[in-house]
């Protein structure tokens, strides 16, 4: 083709992501079955498919919810779908997600105009655009009243519950997937916009990932790094062996000690590509720390007033077949994933880390478990952990290689993915949680 003088377009990355040198990603071995299964389902690889791939039994999970979700039978019209989940990706400026619901929207016949702003799109569809913002920022101040707003019998244009319920998955699917392709650093697809050059390739314009880290000195960092590990396994294994019982007064201190703890996030970005922000309303709406105790802070949502397990399961089975279902099973997989091992460890049980990731995201979204100790969260969290976590889940778009590369230093980078599927999981189960409640206080 060049040869026809037709400009040629060349890849500018060189992996799937900017944190993650693509000879690691080889080394800890994807596994070829489930890419092959991507390949048929999606017709590519995309690079969220092969950063997951490092983790085999999620990403079918995965590969099945996200399916289920976008093509099989539903309430909802397809191109609807893929434009829900863009309109959701947009309010976290993920690019990466924008553009790969776009071409699915149009693939599915979506309208080319819809794509160039919000006010194109139908009335119905822009009626979703504060549950989409409080879903992404601030899900615990969804309330009946929003629900009903939606599907009462004289809502204009009105959703019927099973509509509002896929909607509701979709966006906060996409919202946690944000999460993952920032925490991920994943660079864009050799066919979006930022993933190609027709520029050829010189030794002096090597692309470097604007989010690279700063070159530190990398012996101390491995001693250092070392350290951190030995220190964890001792915590781990006192945590474990602990039997003095906290007051319950105790408990709720600590909890929400975590809660209204200051965490600064990284940076602010640059102003999102046009493409992305012609979809967002309200972009200054961000999620909110909690205040200390009394000072206006939210209620917390104890979770045995209202769980996964014994409400929001059943109540989204019941209005999307299936879905509940999906939804649970990977629930199951991500809080059950262990390798028993942890950085240059073997057999080590990783659940008290695995616990205090999960609740520690919950406590960022006001979420209290009675039977936990959040002292524990202090003890095995360590602060560079926190930056992170706390960034991805708050604020992913803020997330930077210098964050990604702050904790941990020891650990596989498919340990850090793992973390990242925590997060991702966590966070989803949150927002549905808070939703599934308002919906079942408008049912009563």
């Amino acid at each position: 083709m060049s040869e026809q003088g037709v400009e040629v377009p060349r890849a500018l990355a060189s992996g799937p992501s900017a944190f993650i040198p693509a000879k690691e990603m080889l080394k800890e071995g994807p596994n070829q079955d489930v890419l092959i299964e991507s390949f048929l389902s999606l017709g590519r690889v995309d690079h969220v498919t092969m950063v997951m791939a490092l983790h085999p039994a999620y990403l079918s999970c995965f590969l099945r919810t996200q399916h289920a979700l976008l093509e099989l039978d539903g309430p909802l019209p397809r191109h609807w779908r893929h434009y829900i989940a863009l309109m959701a990706a947009a309010r976290h400026h993920c690019s990466y997600l924008v553009q790969q619901h776009s071409t699915g929207f149009l693939e599915a016949g979506g309208e080319e105009g819809w794509l160039s702003g919000l006010e194109h799109a139908p009335t119905k569809l822009r009626s979703l655009q504060t549950l989409n913002k409080l879903l992404a920022h601030r899900p615990w101040l969804i309330t009946q009243q929003h629900i009903q707003e939606l599907v009462c019998p004289g809502a204009d244009p009105r959703w019927s519950l099973a509509e509002l319920i896929h909607a509701v998955v979709l966006m906060a699917h996409a919202h946690s997937l944000s999460s993952f392709v920032w925490g991920c650093g994943l660079n864009p697809e050799p066919d979006h916009i930022g993933g190609y050059t027709f520029q050829p390739p010189s030794p002096s314009h090597l692309p470097r990932s604007p989010h690279s880290p700063a070159h530190e000195d990398g012996r101390q960092e491995l001693v250092d790094g070392a350290m951190e590990v030995e220190v964890l396994m001792k915590r781990m294994v006192e945590l474990q062996q602990q039997e003095e019982a906290c007051t319950q007064e105790e408990m709720v201190t600590r909890f929400e000690r975590e809660r209204s703890e200051s965490i600064p996030t990284a940076v602010v970005r640059g102003a999102p590509p046009d493409l992305v922000l012609c979809l967002v309303e309200e972009p200054e709406f961000r999620y909110e720390d909690f205040a200390p105790r009394g000072e206006q802070a939210p209620p917390t949502m104890r979770a045995q007033d209202y769980s996964w397990e014994d409400h929001g399961f059943s109540l989204a089975n019941r209005l999307l077949p299936d879905m509940g279902q999906l939804l649970d099973e990977k629930f199951q997989v991500v809080s059950n994933l262990t390798y028993h091992r942890m950085a240059m460890h073997e057999g080590v049980d990783t659940h008290t880390l695995r616990k205090a990731l999960w609740n520690y995201i919950h406590c960022l979204y006001g979420i209290r478990y009675d039977d936990y100790d959040y002292g524990s969260v202090n003890v095995l969290l360590e602060r560079s952990l926190k930056v992170y976590v706390k960034t991805m889940t708050c604020h992913p778009e803020q997330t930077t290689a210098r964050v990604y590369h702050a904790f941990w230093r020891h650990f596989r980078h498919s340990e850090k993915v793992h973390a990242n599927l925590i997060v991702m999981e966590a966070r989803l189960q949150a927002a549905l949680l808070y939703t599934l409640r308002a919906i079942t206080h408008y049912m009563r």
